[in-house]
């Protein structure tokens, strides 16, 4: 259960309610009309300003059938494209990343509009695009990024302008709720002791971005699996002894997923889901718009839990950086 603690970690996800309860629907004003002239969208960053922020937008676009074409890939491969017919946002919390800024050099010359979303004021990234969204959340201490990640979420998500924000309040609460609960001790011990997580899910960046930050908070090997992924041939090299998560699984493939999961191949199965499953499972609420995130806070909640049981310092990691590939000043 998180509560207050000495590790930033856990006091920026903390955080996350409130910044979520805040949160000005309105922000991407003036972006949304422009990308409706354009007609195509393109969304770029790198690791956890990337995968959850634009995946979800993608996800929530396509479910109501926003007329858009929307697009994302890293800054690296996206400097390979010609993008002269999109709109591009590309988000960077501490706007250093490398790629992004090499990329944004590359549109600006290439006469491409582009915007970026940071919370750093006066950074790189802030004069090299065309407008710019400054985050709210403050800066991030712990290496892993949590909130800044789900403002950038949000920020693209109003882009889609619609009734969610009525809920927005609720939503706050929804995911308050799912990070301070008790996590039961079945659950952490699966994580604990698993020599590699599977996070298997929609892909709509939750299952992927609980895949990095697994890395990050309980240094254990883990593997993203889209979809119904898990049940399409991987399980030949699934071993005892690791462990797969489910997140809001597909309730007509429950029995298939025993079937192939915990019969054939042997390994743990849990579940992070809104109904019940025959797994151990981290039951959480429906919220239209909303549903991405209370299904990440959960996943945060239970790899806090067991990065705790084991003992880690989720602050203090070996190699991972708080900017993976800062921009030096030569390199501009």
């Amino acid at each position: 259960m998180l509560s207050g603690s000495s590790y930033s970690i856990v006091n920026e996800m903390l955080e996350t309610p409130g910044i979520m309860r805040r949160f000005d629907g309105s922000r991407a004003s003036g972006w949304a009309e422009a990308i409706d002239r354009k007609g195509g969208l393109f969304l770029t960053g790198e690791g956890a300003s990337r995968i959850f922020p634009a995946r979800n937008l993608m996800d929530l676009a396509l479910r109501r059938n926003i007329s858009w074409r929307i697009y994302t890939q890293g800054a690296r491969q996206a400097a390979e494209y010609d993008l002269k017919d999109f709109i591009v946002i590309g988000a960077s919390n501490s706007g250093r990343t490398r790629e992004l800024i090499t990329l944004m050099e590359k549109l600006k010359r290439d006469g491409v509009t582009a915007y970026g979303i940071t919370a750093a004021t006066g950074s790189k990234l802030t004069q090299t695009v065309d407008d710019v969204r400054l985050l709210t959340c403050g800066v991030e201490k712990a290496t892993a990024a949590t909130k800044s990640t789900v403002e950038q979420a949000l920020v693209y998500q109003s882009l889609l302008r619609g009734d969610e924000w009525k809920n927005q309040a609720k939503a706050a609460d929804s995911c308050e709720y799912v990070l301070t609960r008790a996590v039961a001790p079945e659950i952490i011990e699966h994580i604990k002791s698993a020599s590699l997580i599977y996070f298997c899910g929609r892909n709509n960046g939750v299952a992927e971005e609980l895949t990095l930050l697994a890395n990050e908070v309980v240094r254990k090997k883990s593997c993203y699996l889209e979809g119904t992924y898990v049940l399409h041939g991987v399980e030949e090299v699934m071993q005892r002894g690791e462990t797969v998560v489910l997140i809001e699984p597909f309730k007509e493939e429950i029995d298939k997923y025993r079937e192939v999961l915990k019969d054939r191949a042997g390994v743990t199965v849990i579940a992070i889901s809104s109904f019940d499953t025959p797994f151990p499972t981290i039951k959480i609420p429906l919220l239209d718009g909303f549903n991405a995130y209370i299904q990440m806070m959960a996943g945060w909640n239970a790899l806090i839990a067991a990065g705790l049981s084991l003992g880690i310092n989720l602050d203090k990691t070996a190699r991972a950086r708080k900017v993976g590939n800062e921009i030096q000043p030569d390199s501009v």
